[in-house]
């Protein structure tokens, strides 16, 4: 097996246990690889181990690994999970799988309209800011639910849930008070009647109490590819 292999092992074992501790099902939790500034060939030693959904956070750069892995294709599942501005929105609409970071609905407009018809719906998530932060991407959550019901209504979009990226926290009890707020977003969305499957919260420091809390969806990466190198995309 290669690094990565290896490192995919000892994440998904990671998962497996914290669902364990936590009494689920570690089935209802799923892994997205989070590739941003690795190129396709880790990406596609990643798939060679087993794995098949990706996050990106730069859309360009998505887009080029996306045609760098045509062949793949069909057995890839590409997630946009990085701020996302109007003028970025139609490749994104035109090649993306799923988009974790709507925060606005003049985002899931476009998105909605730019969307092939031959394409399946895309697969959204909304992103939820809860811990209230002036520079952080994400509606407040007192403002999640009018949002929901918004792109929950647009043709050519399937609301799946939520995703939020709580504040780094030392220790297990602090990171999981952080993810039970985000929780609490998406909970009250489906008792509102919105059939939401999907909470996209956790990532390499903190996904065993993410998992705690109730995420469905953990974005991994350094734990899986390494350390990042940003200059390479200079």
């Amino acid at each position: 097996m290669t690094m990565i292999g290896d490192d995919l092992q000892q994440v998904n074992d990671r998962i497996a246990k914290a669902c364990v501790t936590a009494g689920r099902d570690p089935a209802g939790v799923r892994l997205l690889a989070v590739s941003k500034t690795f190129g396709p060939d880790a990406v596609r030693e990643a798939h060679a181990a087993g794995q098949s959904a990706f996050g990106e956070n730069y859309v360009q750069e998505g887009l080029d690994k996306i045609e760098a892995l045509a062949d793949l294709r069909s057995s890839l599942e590409w997630h946009c999970i990085g701020p996302l501005q109007s003028n970025k929105t139609r490749p994104v609409a035109e090649h993306f799988d799923w988009v974790h970071s709507i925060d606005r609905l003049k985002i899931a407009e476009r998105l909605s309209a730019q969307r092939p018809a031959h394409l399946p719906p895309l697969d959204v998530c909304l992103q939820v800011n809860v811990d209230g932060g002036a520079n952080k991407s994400g509606v407040p959550p007192q403002e999640a639910l009018a949002l929901a019901r918004a792109v929950a209504a647009l043709p050519q979009l399937r609301l799946r849930g939520l995703m939020a990226i709580p504040e780094p926290a030392t220790g297990f009890e602090a990171q999981r008070e952080l993810c039970l707020r985000a929780h609490a977003v998406y909970q009250s969305i489906r008792d509102a009647g919105i059939a939401l499957d999907t909470l996209s919260l956790g990532m390499s420091a903190d996904l065993e109490a993410a998992i705690s809390a109730g995420s469905t969806m953990v974005r991994v990466g350094t734990a899986i590819f390494g350390g990042r190198n940003y200059a390479k995309r200079a």
